[in-house]
C-alpha cells in the first residue's frame, strides 16, 4: 500500500479506551493515588472525550459494572454523545464479591452460578440502555489444587452459563470470550487458552467471539498466530492492548514488544468488525498521557502494518525467499512514520503532537486541582 492509500486508510482504526483507566488503579500490593484521577463514570467518560479529541481515533470507552453503575444509564449515553464519544463494552464483574472466592459461573454452589449469571443478564440489559455492542467476559474461575474440582464438570457449567447470556443477547450484540492461562487461579483456569475460548464460542453460537489480551499468554506464545487462526475461524472478537514483561503486567501497549503489535495488525489491518481495545492499569503513570500513548501507539502499529507490500511479501513466500519475506515485513516497521501521521492530523484537524498539546492544555491540572486526591483504597478499583 502506498503512504497515500494508507492515509487514506488509517481512519478505519478505532482504539476504544477503558474506564478503569482514568480512575486510580494499580496491582494487587498496591495503589498509588494519582492528582485528579477521575472519581466516577462522568468524569471517566468527560477524560475518555478528551482522548478522542485528541487522537480522532478513540470514538468509544468502555465501562465495569459494578465500578460505572449509574442510576441513570440513558442519561449517561446522552452525556457521552454530547463530549462526542459513545459508550463501548460492557464488561461484567463476577470475581471480586466474597461469593465468587471458589468461582462465579462454575462454582459449586449453584446458588453462587444463578447470581453470577444473574448479573451477566443484567450487563445485557445495560448494553441496550447505553447502545453498547459488546458484553465483554472475563472469568477468575479456577482451581489451585489437584483434585479441587472436576474439569469436565467446571467445563459443562461454563457452556450452560455462557449459552444462558448468549442466548439473552439481542440481534446485533456479541459476547466477547476472553480467557487467562493462569491468575488468580494457579492450578487450573477454566478458561486457560484460546482454544478453550473458542470451544465455548463454538458451543454458544455466532454472537460469541473470542478476545485476546495481550497480557495473557505463557512467554514466547505466539499471539500473532492465534490472530491468524481466529479470523480463519472467523471467531476474532477483538482485543485488549496492553503490554508484558513477564505475566499480566497491564503496561502501556507497544512499549515493550513493538514488533509483536505491528505484526498483530499486519495481521488484522484488512479485517473488520474487530474490536480493538485497551486494558491498562496505570499505576505509576499519569493517567491521561499513559491512556494517550497507548492509543498513539497503537495508531502508528497500524499505519506500519498498512505500508506492507503484501504483492511483494506474497511472493517471496511462495517462492521460498525465507529472508526476503522478513524484510519485507521489517521494511514496513522501521519506516518513520511520524510525518504520515502528522499530515494525517493536519488533514483532519487534529492536534499534529498531541502529547505535547495535552501537556500544554492544562488539562491534567485543572482536573487535579478540581477533583484532587480521591483514591479511597489500593488494588483494583472497588
Amino acid at each position: 500500500m502506498t503512504p497515500d492509500d494508507a492515509l487514506s486508510a488509517l481512519p478505519r482504526l478505532r482504539i476504544e479506551t477503558p474506564s478503569w483507566g482514568y480512575g486510580d488503579s494499580g496491582t494487587r500490593f498496591k495503589t498509588f493515588a494519582w492528582p485528579g484521577a477521575a472519581r466516577d463514570v462522568w468524569e471517566k467518560v468527560a477524560d475518555a472525550a478528551e482522548i478522542h479529541r485528541l487522537t480522532g481515533c478513540a470514538p468509544s470507552v468502555a465501562l465495569h459494572i459494578p465500578w460505572d453503575k449509574t442510576d441513570d444509564w440513558p442519561a449517561l449515553a446522552r452525556f457521552a454523545g454530547e463530549h462526542g464519544v459513545e459508550i463501548g463494552a460492557i464488561n461484567p464483574n463476577v470475581f471480586q464479591d466474597p461469593d465468587y472466592k471458589l468461582g462465579s459461573v462454575t462454582n459449586p454452589d449453584p446458588r453462587i452460578r444463578e447470581k453470577a449469571v444473574d448479573h451477566l443478564l443484567e450487563c445485557v440489559g445495560i448494553m441496550s440502555m447505553t447502545g453498547s455492542r459488546d458484553l465483554s467476559l472475563w472469568f477468575a474461575d479456577g482451581t489451585n489444587y489437584a483434585g479441587q474440582d472436576d474439569f469436565r464438570r467446571r467445563k459443562g457449567l461454563m457452556t450452560e452459563a455462557l449459552r444462558q447470556v448468549h442466548a439473552a443477547l439481542p440481534d446485533g450484540k456479541r459476547m466477547l470470550v476472553e480467557y487467562k492461562f493462569f491468575e488468580p487461579a494457579f492450578y487450573f483456569t477454566d478458561l486457560f487458552d484460546w482454544g478453550a475460548a473458542l470451544v465455548q464460542c463454538q458451543a454458544c453460537g455466532p454472537k460469541a467471539k473470542v478476545l485476546v489480551d495481550l497480557g495473557h499468554h505463557a512467554q514466547g506464545t505466539n499471539i500473532e498466530a492465534i490472530v491468524a487462526f481466529l479470523l480463519d475461524e472467523g471467531r476474532l472478537g477483538g482485543f485488549h492492548f496492553n503490554a508484558r514483561r513477564y505475566a499480566d503486567d497491564d503496561l502501556i501497549v507497544g512499549t515493550t514488544n513493538p514488533f509483536e503489535l505491528f505484526c498483530i495488525f499486519v495481521e488484522t489491518c484488512g479485517e473488520g468488525d474487530i474490536a480493538y481495545m485497551i486494558d491498562q492499569s496505570h499505576n505509576i503513570e499519569p493517567k491521561m498521557e499513559a491512556m494517550l500513548q497507548s492509543v498513539l501507539n497503537c495508531q502508528e502499529a497500524f499505519l506500519k502494518a498498512l505500508l506492507v507490500d503484501r504483492e511483494a511479501l506474497r511472493h517471496a513466500q511462495m517462492t521460498g525467499d525465507v529472508l526476503g519475506a522478513h524484510r519485507v515485513l521489517t521494511d514496513a516497521f522501521r519506516t518513520d512514520v511520524r510525518p504520515l501521521l502528522e499530515e494525517h492530523r493536519r488533514r483532519h484537524g487534529l492536534p499534529t503532537d498531541p502529547i505535547k498539546t495535552h501537556r500544554e492544555s492544562g488539562y491534567a491540572e485543572r482536573k487535579a486541582q478540581e477533583r484532587g486526591v480521591a483514591l479511597t483504597g489500593g488494588g483494583y478499583p472497588t
